[in-house]
């Protein structure tokens, strides 16, 4: 019995090594089966083969190959917050590694991914996210993963931006002058959109008004009378005119 418990022993480790793949170093075969555990999911068994580069072949080529592959494996495994810690890590230790836009790429589709689905809630991951997309658009013009950036920086512009109107009407609407001010000058600093320009150039000028500050009236009649028709900017001119009484 024990004798048969040996052989059976003895096919599998042997069956187990042919299966193994080629590669010049233990750290490249590793690295190898590594890959194909990703491939087939199962991603607790792939990091122990990735563990085990790093601790005893650190200075191995495959040890930084090993290092982004942990980092993919978080995402896939859906732990974007992570998972965005790891590519910052490699990006920080590996700055010129020549996957560099792909890090970065991951880096903003981690924190994208982390962004509520309302803007009632904490909106870090969304700026986070713009950033790294930027940084993506403005180093690698030409990179393969800038097809959808532009698309998720427009989603999570708007996201922060129906926020920072939301609350500056609200301050406006319950007559918190100082607080509404900021909040619109703000908007005005911080978004193109003309639309939005306009609503906060309106509420200033009210508040300017409402609150005997001719500066807000003026600030928007020296940089944002372009938003206003030639009717409008008479009446406009008038109520400066009004605050400054």
């Amino acid at each position: 019995m024990h004798k048969l418990i040996s052989i059976i022993f003895i096919l599998l480790m042997t069956s187990c090594a042919v299966n193994r793949p080629q590669g010049s170093t233990e750290a490249e075969v590793l690295f190898k089966e590594a890959e194909r555990l990703v491939k087939s999911e199962r991603y607790i068994m792939a990091l122990e083969k990735l563990n085990k580069i790093k601790s005893q072949y650190p200075y191995s080529y495959y040890a930084t190959s090993a290092e982004l592959m942990q980092a993919d494996i978080l995402y896939k495994q859906e732990n974007f917050e992570e998972a965005a810690a790891a590519y910052l890590l490699f990006k920080d230790f590996h700055p010129k590694h020549p996957k560099m836009d792909y890090v970065t790429f991951k880096i903003a589709e981690a924190y994208y991914k982390q962004k509520p689905s309302t803007f009632d809630r904490d909106l870090t991951p969304a700026k986070q996210a713009i950033k790294y997309f930027n940084e993506l658009r403005s180093l690698y013009p030409q990179s393969e993963y800038l097809k959808d950036a532009r698309e998720k920086i427009d989603e999570c512009y708007k996201m922060i931006k129906d926020k920072e109107l939301y609350i500056a009407n609200f301050y406006f609407k319950t007559k918190d002058w100082q607080s509404a001010s900021f909040r619109y000058e703000q908007l005005l600093a911080q978004f193109s959109d003309d639309s939005v320009k306009k609503l906060a150039s309106d509420r200033l000028v009210h508040i300017g008004l409402k609150s005997a500050r001719p500066e807000l009236c003026e600030l928007v009649f020296k940089n944002y009378r372009y938003l206003y028709k030639d009717k409008d900017l008479s009446n406009l001119k008038k109520d400066i005119k009004k605050c400054m009484e």
